[in-house]
């Protein structure tokens, strides 16, 4: 799921990877690719992440990785960072989930009941990104889908995601709802259908896998 995640990133594109999941892609991008990728909490630049006894402790993501630096890497403070976000900078942004609507609804940020650290950089991202792409599970630990008709979870922004890669299949949200692209190999599009908490559209031509 993560290296096919990694796939969506084209060369030139500027690209902000969120909390979870998605800080797991830039370790699947190719060394050649240039692209500049982006951390709300102040560094432009980014590359792979490094185990504690390699790093430099005062480079981190926003998820708290240590990360190194390349050629032409930035730093800021969070009101500039913020400042790129919100001014529609950044191509794509990759962003964890806990429920996806039909719609393109995202719920990312709390679960009543739970401990949340907060929103963080999660609304900015999903509404002014130039494209929303989400990587998560396609069930939650207990087996209750996470692509939902309409979400039941406090929304993050509604209607910003375009696709989303699951451990199951890479689907878009099109303008009737959710439409299957790829599945992952060993899995049906049955399967995926079972899984999914709403209407999924599949082409009639067999679909790639991967």
């Amino acid at each position: 799921m993560i290296a096919r995640a990694a796939l969506e990133i084209e060369s030139g594109m500027t690209v902000n990877l969120g909390i979870g999941l998605p800080t797991k892609v830039i370790d699947h991008l190719p060394s050649h690719l240039e692209v500049c990728l982006h951390t709300e909490n102040g560094m432009s630049g980014i590359g792979p992440t490094l185990p504690s006894d390699r790093a430099d402790r005062n480079l981190i993501d926003a998820g708290g990785a240590y990360v190194s630096t390349v050629p032409g890497s930035a730093f800021f403070d969070s009101v500039t960072s913020f400042a790129m976000v919100r001014s529609g900078r950044l191509d794509l942004t990759m962003l964890g989930a806990f429920e996806v609507g039909a719609n393109g609804d995202l719920a990312n940020w709390k679960i009543p009941g739970k401990f949340s650290p907060g929103v963080g950089g999660g609304i900015e991202l999903a509404q002014k990104a130039r494209r929303v792409v989400v990587l998560t599970t396609h069930t939650d630990r207990a087996g209750k889908p996470k692509l939902k008709t309409e979400c039941s979870l406090p929304l993050t922004a509604r209607g910003c995601v375009a696709r989303i890669f699951t451990d199951m299949a890479v689907i878009d949200v099109g303008p009737e709802g959710f439409e299957l692209v790829e599945t992952a190999q060993g899995v049906s599009s049955a399967d995926v259908a079972a899984a999914t908490g709403a209407p999924l559209r599949i082409p009639n031509t067999a679909l790639p896998s991967f």
